[in-house]
């Protein structure tokens, strides 16, 4: 499996578009991923849109950048109540900081806005987010999938495949210590 020894974190709060933290965290279990669960601290099982609970394994105040190689971002509405606990924004702003894998989906630039890590960053996300991610400084493009370096967006859940995958390259980079692309490089 590509991803042995690979730590991946996938944000959790209600309301979150169940596919798009469903099927990223069985994925990543499937390239070999250890995955954790981490929650806003609001309840220890969250329940998406549709009614798919998600046990959190851990809290956003228990966790550090360090001891991941990448963090997933869900959409929904939860990425709108998840921004309002700042460890979890200063998670994801870590994260970035390292240059270790951030991927948001739908909704999750909302995260990316309130973490202050969009300016001058290409990426794509649900149309209904375009004004708050050019806002924030970002360069908006719609397309299945964006890369800018460590950033890894997509639009909605028919886009997941191409960001599961492209999730995928980045973390086999990481863990080989290739060279992220420094230019934005979108896919789709």
């Amino acid at each position: 499996m590509s991803l042995d020894g690979a730590k991946v974190a996938i944000l959790a709060e209600n309301d979150y578009e169940d596919m798009e933290l469903q099927y990223p965290l069985y994925r990543m279990k499937e390239e070999g991923a250890e995955v954790t669960v981490v929650g806003t601290g609001s309840a220890s099982e969250y329940k998406g849109k549709h009614g798919l609970p998600v046990k959190a394994d851990t809290t956003a105040d228990k966790v550090k950048a360090n001891d991941f190689d990448g963090v997933i971002i869900p959409g929904g509405w939860a990425p709108d109540r998840m921004r309002r606990y700042p460890a979890m924004v200063e998670f994801v702003r870590e994260m970035d900081g390292q240059r270790k894998l951030v991927a948001t989906i739908c909704h999750g630039g909302w995260m990316l806005c309130s973490a202050k890590n969009v300016k001058g960053r290409t990426l794509t996300a649900v149309s209904a987010i375009k004004d708050d991610l050019e806002n924030a400084g970002a360069t908006f493009v719609d397309r299945e999938v964006v890369r800018d370096g460590n950033l890894v967006t997509s639009r909605v859940p028919a886009d997941l495949p191409a960001f599961c995958r492209t999730i995928v390259e980045v973390l086999e980079e990481q863990k080989s210590g290739a060279k992220q692309p420094a230019a934005a490089a979108a896919r789709g």
